[in-house]
């Protein structure tokens, strides 16, 4: 059977000893109550609800599904008593702005909460992970009548959110899509169209669900400057918050799924439903960007999550199964004792510790870009966050995937049976390359927009945090490996970032054809960097410590001999160029 267990320690150790967290949040009035004690506590919390309440119900979740039944929506046994559960510990406003009754930790908190939900539920992680999402965009574009009828129950979670984006005809690109909105005359909007693959877009297990919908006005421009972003609840609300008649809102279907089985994916029908603007007219997008920017790093968490199960589960078989000799034990031994078993298992490990560590990094940003008093720290801060969050949703997703798959492939046949749990984490992590923006649509993103941001201040301002923390390594006998396999896969990212940005590699095909390759080179030699500053942290306290310094020890220089070595061959791809990709007629596939 599938094991987890929220790996705290772990967290803390990059939260406190490598970030330096505790200092951040000395700097910030908003969390000058906030240490890094009080953070381990709600982790550690969090910890054992997910480990206690929601692991439990993961399997079973999947095998039952959701159904619908004479148009509504019912959820897997179990998981009703759950969120109510879940919503009466405080947990789905845990980040959210106390003026709205949230308890207003840091992001960085939040971001832990959400690895640990994915990692133990991921299709339970969802409902309050897209409600997240649906309030802070509304908090950030709604006017004042529509964040106090509406916040104070999205951050209860008496009332869940939904995003519709997608269309039929419409997804990726969002300029075509046909969803209307027309003027009632009283500051609402008739509302009208079809979405698919809507998350969370209808449930048993909240009284209100309130959708987000993207849909043109009459007099809308062509493309994504013509959208705008709908509110449009299940059930109308009452001035005084009570909800009321049924809008015209209904699900024509469920989607049948290869995997999250028990988080219910919808086709919604806007049947001339009643709803009220959001930001400005033909704004839409860019509200809606609020959510889908939250999403995108949440969904990196997912990919991380799933992971990290994986591993633990693979972990425990490993040391368990008795199969083959090995050097030095007796008669038959435990499958660990096999190199291409812990091959796998140090793979998993390695980017599961420094896919945390990054988007801890980016979560501290973003509570510096949001809330420090120093304009230009937030200004430098959110050029970080903007050029990280496509590395993050991408990057953890594709390496998530893959952890997930060697997890499966460590218990060999075993992980092929339902029982495991294995197959499962392998169906569920598939869907997050895929969903918020397919992770090549993420690469376009890093390559096209966010490499020339700001003049390229971000890519230059995080490169050079790398090379400041190759100089601290300076001298380090112990370090020196990994700092030359680091400045090796260094040099080839800021070669290739130059010829992107303004070099021989700056036209359109050539940046297409590069985009996700040159993503995953940006990933690699962040993780090394991160893996570094670790090893650093371990180092200076001792490397006899304890197990728990050996380890990280240990897991970096794996990752700096045999995975960051992968940065060269990228590089040499991207030199190929686009001629090999756009050499055969679209007629010839």
């Amino acid at each position: 059977m599938p094991s987890y267990k929220a790996p705290v320690e772990d967290m803390m150790f990059v939260l406190k000893d490598v970030l330096g967290a505790g200092q951040v949040f000395a700097e910030i009035p908003a969390y000058a109550e906030i240490d890094t004690d009080v953070v381990e506590n709600v982790l550690e919390e969090a910890g054992r609800f997910c480990t206690e309440i929601l692991q439990p119900l993961n399997m079973s979740g999947d095998a039952e599904g959701c159904r619908l039944e004479g148009g509504v929506v019912r959820t897997p046994k179990g998981f009703a008593e759950a969120y109510a559960a879940f919503c009466d510990a405080g947990w789905g406003g845990l980040s959210a702005s106390p003026d709205h009754g949230g308890q207003g930790l840091p992001r960085t908190v939040q971001i832990l909460v959400d690895e640990m939900l994915s990692a133990s539920n991921l299709s339970f992680g969802l409902f309050p992970g897209l409600t997240r999402g649906a309030y802070e965009a509304i908090e950030a574009h709604g006017d004042e009548a529509l964040k106090a009828l509406y916040l104070p129950k999205m951050i209860a979670g008496t009332w869940t959110g939904a995003m519709a984006l997608t269309e039929g005809g419409a997804g990726s690109d969002l300029g075509l899509l046909k969803a209307t909105a027309v003027p009632r005359g009283d500051g609402s909007y008739t509302v009208t169209g079809s979405k698919i693959f809507i998350s969370s877009g209808d449930h048993d297990m909240a009284e209100n669900v309130i959708h987000l919908v993207l849909a043109r006005l009459p007099d809308a421009p062509a493309g994504t400057r013509g959208i705008s972003l709908f509110l449009c609840p299940k059930y109308l609300v009452d001035r005084d918050g009570t909800p009321g008649a049924r809008n015209a809102i209904s699900v024509g279907a469920l989607e049948h799924k290869m995997g999250i089985h028990a988080q219910p994916t919808c086709v919604m029908n806007y049947d001339g439903c009643q709803g009220w603007l959001v930001g400005e007219e033909h704004r839409g997008l860019a509200a809606m960007f609020t959510m889908m920017n939250a999403e995108r790093l949440f969904v990196g968490m997912q990919g991380l999550g799933v992971a990290d199960a994986s591993y633990q589960t693979a972990a425990t078989y490993a040391r368990e199964r008795l199969q083959g000799r090995a050097t030095d034990i007796a008669g038959t031994a435990p499958i660990i004792a096999h190199p291409d078993v812990r091959r796998m298992l140090l793979s998993m490990l390695s980017f599961i510790e420094a896919g945390r560590a990054l988007s801890l990094f980016t979560a501290l940003e973003m509570d510096k870009e949001k809330f420090h008093p120093d304009p230009d720290i937030r200004r430098v801060s959110g050029g970080l966050v903007a050029l990280l969050t496509p590395v993050i949703k991408a990057a953890l997703t594709d390496f998530g995937f893959e952890a997930a798959v060697l997890g499966q492939q460590v218990l060999g046949g075993h992980g092929y049976i339902r029982e495991w749990g294995q197959e499962q984490f392998v169906r569920d992590a598939r869907i997050a390359m895929i969903y918020e923006g397919t992770n090549g649509i993420q690469a376009q993103d890093l390559v096209l927009r966010k490499l020339p941001l700001d003049g390229g201040r971000p890519v230059r301002t995080f490169l050079g945090l790398i090379r400041e923390t190759l100089e601290q390594a300076d001298g380090s006998a112990e370090a020196a490996a990994q700092c030359a396999a680091l400045r090796e896969a260094l040099a080839h990212l800021e070669q290739v970032t130059a010829r992107l940005v303004d070099g021989d590699l700056a036209g359109s095909d050539e940046r297409n054809a590069a985009a996700t390759d040159y993503l995953r080179l940006f990933a690699l030699v962040s993780f090394g960097w991160l893996w570094l500053r670790m090893t650093l942290v371990v180092l200076k306290k001792g490397e006899g410590a304890d197990a728990h310094a050996r380890r990280k020890i240990a897991l970096g220089r794996f990752f700096a001999g045999r995975i960051l070595p992968q940065a060269g061959a990228l590089a040499r791809q991207i030199d190929a160029g686009s001629a090999p990709v756009m050499a055969l007629a679209a007629g010839d596939f």
